[in-house]
């Protein structure tokens, strides 16, 4: 990677035919897809400590012909695929000199059930905002404006792994953010936010806006 250079931004387009070969019926089947576009750079012992993978991606859905998936990532994916097709370009060091940005972001909005101890997903919009709000500042270097705060959609991301099905509580959240800590919001940004990230959830799309 180049001195000044962060990342780098990836899109990988699938046509029908390339995700029926591919077989892309479910979240689990696009986490091997994406994560089969990278140089594996981790040891099992890393995996196993939860080390970042140095990927994130959303699912940007598509028409009846085409889908799109976003992703960032520490090192370059393949470019020639057996199938899809992949363009990258460098984020240089200054995208993240900015103060504030729009964004966009799919999460996995969870909290620990006092009672149970169990983590649990949240179901409303209200508390999608109060949960993100207060996460933002304490855990991901943003404030939010709250007044251009939109939870856009919420639903359940349903896929198969190991003979048992597991269920995510997702949603869409789109504002403007003011970053308070560079250096956490850096990582923020590289690494993605939230929980299950490796199915799709935390990447935070940016553009900088003018203070």
């Amino acid at each position: 990677m180049d001195r000044d250079v962060i990342a780098y931004a990836s899109v990988l387009k699938l046509s029908r035919a390339d995700m029926n070969a591919l077989k892309v019926k479910d979240a689990y089947a696009l986490h091997r897809v994406v994560y089969g576009l990278f140089e594996d750079a981790r040891t099992e012992d890393e995996k196993q400590r939860s080390v970042p993978s140095g990927i994130a991606f959303a699912d940007k859905g598509g028409d009846f012909n085409t889908r799109q998936i976003l992703m960032l990532s520490e090192r370059k994916p393949h470019q020639t695929p057996q199938f899809g097709h992949v363009e990258t370009r460098p984020i240089p060091e200054g995208f993240l000199a900015y103060g504030r940005y729009a964004f966009e972001v799919t999460l996995n909005p969870t909290k620990r059930d006092k009672q149970t101890g169990k983590i649990v997903p949240m179901r409303t919009r209200e508390e999608v905002a109060e949960w993100f709000v207060e996460r933002a500042e304490k855990s991901w270097g943003f404030r939010i404006d709250v007044e251009k705060l939109q939870i856009e959609k919420i639903g359940v991301q349903v896929f198969t792994k190991g003979g048992r099905d597991i269920t995510h509580g997702y949603a869409t959240i789109k504002g403007v953010l003011q970053v308070a800590d560079p250096n956490v919001f850096r990582r923020s940004f590289l690494h993605g936010i939230g929980r299950g990230r490796a199915f799709g959830f935390g990447l935070l799309q940016i553009v900088p806006l003018d203070d």
